[in-house]
C-alpha cells in the first residue's frame, strides 16, 4: 500500500516532478478520463494559481495543493469535477489525499486574515496553522467530528432517510458532536433526537475522514434499549427497523463508513 507522510515545508528547489491537486472551489482538476495528470505543474498547464500549499510525500513523490479562481477554465483535455463524483473513479489513495488537500485549500483561503483583529496572518513552518503577527491568534484547519451509528435490534438494523438522499435510499443515523459531549453521549442524544429510541452497549467501530466540507466521521455500533420510533421531521423523512433479509436501498461499497456499518450487519446475519 502506498504511504503518505504529511509535511509542511516544501523542498527547495521545488521538484520538477510532483503530484498536484488543483481545485476550483471544491472541484478537482482531472483529465477527461477522470485521472490525475501525473507530474503536471499548474504553470505548465497554463493555470494561474491564487495560493498553493505543500502537503507532504506519497511514497517518494512530493504533493502540493493549489487554488484557482472560480471562473478559471480547465486546460484542453481536462475538466474540473466535484470530488464527490470521483468516488470509485479516482484511485482510493489519491481520492483520500484529494480530500485532505481540499480541506487545506479551503482553510488557507478562509484564514488569510485574523478573525480577532483583522491583521494578515502568516503560515507557520512547525505546524499546520496560520498565526496573527499582531495579536498572536493561531488558526488551525477546522475539523467537525460527527458520529454515525448502526443500531441493532435482534436481526434488524435502524435506518433513516434524509430528504437529500436519492429516492428510496436509507442510511444509518448520524449527527455532529456538540461542545461538552463525549462521543457516547452524542450517539445517545442523536439517536433519541432523530428517532425517539434509547440505545445501549455503544461501541466504537471505525473512523473516516469526510471532506464535505470538513468532517471526521466516527462510526459506532449500539443495541436497541427501548422506546418507539418517533421521527424528527426537521432532521429526517423516515426511520424504521429493517430485517437483514428485507433491506431497502442503501449506499454500498467503500465510499462511506455508512456502507461499512451496514455491510458488517448483513455479514453477521447472513444477508450480505
Amino acid at each position: 500500500m502506498r504511504r503518505f507522510l504529511p509535511g509542511l515545508v516544501p523542498p527547495h528547489p521545488r521538484p520538477e516532478a510532483a503530484l498536484w491537486f488543483v481545485f476550483r472551489g471544491r472541484e478537482l482538476l482531472v483529465r477527461n478520463d477522470l485521472a490525475l495528470e501525473p507530474s503536471a505543474e499548474p504553470e505548465a498547464l497554463g493555470l494561474a494559481t491564487l495560493r498553493s500549499q505543500y502537503l507532504g510525500r506519497l511514497d517518494e513523490q512530493h504533493c502540493f495543493s493549489a487554488e484557482v479562481a472560480a471562473d478559471h477554465a480547465a486546460p484542453p483535455g481536462m475538466e474540473f469535477r466535484d470530488l464527490r463524483m470521483l468516488f470509485g473513479r479516482l484511485d482510493e489513495t489519491l481520492h483520500a489525499l484529494a480530500g485532505r488537500a481540499v480541506q487545506i485549500v479551503e482553510w488557507d483561503r478562509t484564514h488569510q486574515f485574523c478573525g480577532a483583529c483583522g491583521e494578515a496572518t502568516q503560515p507557520r513552518s512547525t505546524e499546520r496553522s496560520r498565526v496573527c503577527p499582531r495579536c498572536g491568534l493561531a488558526c488551525f484547519p477546522r475539523l467537525a467530528p460527527a458520529v454515525i451509528v448502526a443500531v441493532e435490534r435482534d436481526q434488524e438494523i435502524l435506518l433513516a432517510r434524509s430528504a437529500h438522499f436519492p429516492p428510496g435510499f436509507y442510511s444509518v443515523p448520524a449527527g455532529f458532536v456538540e461542545p461538552g459531549e463525549s462521543l457516547e453521549e452524542t450517539v445517545a442524544r442523536e439517536i433519541h433526537e432523530e428517532t425517539g429510541i434509547e440505545v445501549k452497549d455503544v461501541r466504537y467501530f471505525a473512523s473516516q475522514p469526510w471532506p464535505f466540507p470538513h468532517s471526521l466521521m466516527l462510526g459506532f455500533t449500539a443495541r436497541y434499549a427501548g422506546g418507539e420510533i418517533r421521527i424528527d421531521t426537521s432532521e429526517i423523512e423516515d426511520a424504521a427497523f429493517f430485517r437483514y433479509d428485507s433491506m431497502p436501498k442503501f449506499f454500498r461499497g467503500r465510499i462511506s463508513i455508512s456502507g461499512w456499518l451496514i455491510e458488517q450487519f448483513l455479514e453477521k446475519h447472513g444477508g450480505g
